[in-house]
């Protein structure tokens, strides 16, 4: 028996144990998806941008630990997704994307909706082909979830022509997986790691540094354990934060650009920076010909290349982080550093993250209401990108049960609305709350109506400061407060009367409480701080009895700043508090 490539496509999808496809409709996929109609056990959703969709698979892999799949036509629908394959690709997100192509015949003859998406993405992608024969359909697809899911995570692409797709073939789909020239790490150099526990022993001031690497390969556990064990202060990323309970005697903060004092004060003055799964990008070490001066650094991460790319180690480890954390616990006998902890977590008391508050609601105040909220729900927080990011990644408490999830490596703003929905999709179970700035919340705010639709009980919290705030927080220390195209308020009829005596900015347009009810939901405005418990409660109440999404907008001053910060390029002798 032969069957089409595109009912094959279905018996991959159930094979792989996808359950959730986020996909959107267009000439080159139309079959595919006539395919998948009937298709029991595999729910399709129906974003409202292809942007959207990608987003809303990658929020589904970070809050699933499963592959996220997308399936878009070709042209623009391939060409929408190309943020947010750069978006996964930075983080570390395994996704499968599937793209539909014009038939091979008029590939290369400009045909409608043409577009060489392998072109395209190369080079922000972990792996991109385009299936060219029908026997070879079941073997690349199949690859395609095993090169996402395996090493180092990350987004494929698959370009799926629909002559190819409409050809019949086997009906057979391989179990085993064998690539020539991509071979995963999955062990750990015993010597290496020796050499990098002898210097543990000899450290006086030790720290482990710890990246997203940690929480990709689901080892919180494991490092708590080592940590205690070893009685190592924890520093981590801002992709880290939560790989160990936030509330943990041994945390310190988060390192680097917006990071605690007492965080980059350890890595200034530690004698042995211990890394697992970071980057060391240029937010973490900001200059690096003083980044950590007075110490030996250990770098442990799945991707060799990794390795002394931004900074030079001294024994490096390519290794999974969870299986070098089992071997470290394996290898070493608890270990006394009292007194340097001790020293560390002074520094935290004499430099305590806080806010002075000019005007409206407290940044500070509206994470540490969710906190409480939410203390006893299992959580899944979901950030856009800016100010509102760097306040969540400082004030969020973060343990097993209540996780952050956010755009690391790009910086994609539009991020946080729909991979909340992805979230709450592939973990139905959980809270879900969205934390947007005005800016990021509009970048997306059409898939208010996904959510809608897909009736789910959001909460969005949108931290309204009228202002592109993160961009005009450095224009206001490093511009002389010149603040170009970053006021939200701004219209033609501003020009050259901004700040001029008796003249009245416009209103704040949209009213994101009028564009939720006009998507068929509820919003509420907060304008004092007394009012956050109480307005949020009744908002998740709403979302819960109605499975609806809602919007608490929340007014913010936008002279409010996110300290500590260092400035791109500098060092620790620089930070600003």
């Amino acid at each position: 028996m032969k069957i089409s490539g595109n009912n094959l496509f279905v018996t991959a999808m159930k094979k792989e144990g996808v359950d959730t496809i986020f996909a959107y409709p267009g000439g080159m996929n139309v079959s595919l998806l006539d395919a998948l109609h009937d298709a029991h056990g595999i729910d399709l959703v129906l974003p409202r941008h292809e942007q959207g969709l990608i987003h809303a698979a990658d929020g589904y892999a970070r809050a699933t630990g499963k592959v996220g799949v997308c399936l878009v036509t070709s042209g623009p629908g391939a060409t929408n997704l190309v943020t947010g394959i750069a978006t996964a690709n930075y983080d570390s997100i395994p996704l499968v994307c599937f793209t539909g192509q014009v038939p091979e015949q008029l590939i290369g003859n400009d045909a409608f909706q043409e577009v060489d998406i392998i072109g395209v993405t190369r080079h922000i992608a972990k792996f991109v082909i385009m299936v060219r024969e029908r026997e070879m359909l079941a073997q690349r697809i199949k690859e395609a979830f095993y090169i996402a899911r395996t090493g180092k995570p990350g987004p494929v692409l698959v370009d799926l022509p629909t002559d190819v797709m409409a050809e019949l073939g086997s009906t057979s789909y391989p179990t085993e997986v064998n690539i020539r020239g991509y071979k995963p790490n999955t062990g750990v150099h015993i010597g290496q790691l020796k050499r990098a526990i002898a210097l543990l022993k000899k450290a006086k001031k030790p720290m482990f540094l710890i990246g997203g690497g940690v929480n990709l390969a689901h080892a919180q556990e494991d490092l708590t354990e080592m940590a205690e064990k070893l009685n190592v202060p924890v520093v981590t990323t801002v992709m880290g934060r939560g790989a160990i309970d936030t509330a943990h005697p041994l945390f310190v903060g988060n390192i680097g650009m917006h990071g605690s004092v007492a965080a980059n004060k350890t890595a200034d003055e530690c004698d042995l920076m211990f890394s697992i799964g970071c980057r060391f990008n240029d937010r973490v070490t900001g200059n690096i010909s003083k980044f950590a001066p007075n110490a030996k650094i250990v770098h442990i991460d799945i991707e060799a290349s990794s390795i002394s790319r931004n900074v030079t180690v001294d024994i490096p480890i390519v290794a999974d982080a969870k299986m070098a954390i089992r071997k470290i616990i394996e290898h070493t006998k608890p270990m006394k550093h009292e007194e340097w902890v001790k020293e560390v977590m002074s520094w935290n008391e004499e430099y305590p993250l806080a806010m002075d508050v000019k005007a409206g609601v407290s940044p500070e105040a509206i994470i540490r209401t969710l906190n409480e909220v939410y203390a006893d729900r299992d959580t899944v927080f979901s950030s856009d990108v800016g100010q509102h990011q760097m306040w969540a990644a400082q004030y969020l408490k973060l343990d097993p049960t209540h996780r952050l999830i956010q755009s690391g490596g790009l910086g994609t703003m539009g991020f946080g609305l729909p991979s909340a929905i992805g979230a709450k999709i592939g973990c139905p179970e959980k809270s879900v709350v969205s934390i947007s700035g005005d800016g990021g919340f509009q970048m997306n705010i059409q898939e208010l109506s996904t959510a809608v639709c897909q009736e789910l009980p959001l909460v969005n919290i949108v931290m309204n400061n009228n202002n592109l705030g993160m961009v005009r927080q450095m224009q206001t220390l490093f511009k002389n407060k010149r603040y170009t195209i970053t006021c939200l308020r701004y219209h033609k009829s501003c020009k050259g009367k901004c700040g001029t005596e008796g003249w009245e900015c416009p209103e704040y347009s949209p009213d994101f409480v009028k564009v939720v009810e006009g998507y068929g939901s509820k919003g509420w405005l907060v304008t004092k701080d007394e009012d956050l418990k109480s307005t949020i409660l009744e908002a998740r109440a709403y979302a819960e009895e109605h499975n609806l999404p809602v919007i608490v907008e929340c007014s913010v001053s936008p002279d409010e700043l996110v300290l500590p910060m260092i400035q791109g390029g500098a060092s620790f002798d620089d930070i600003i508090y």
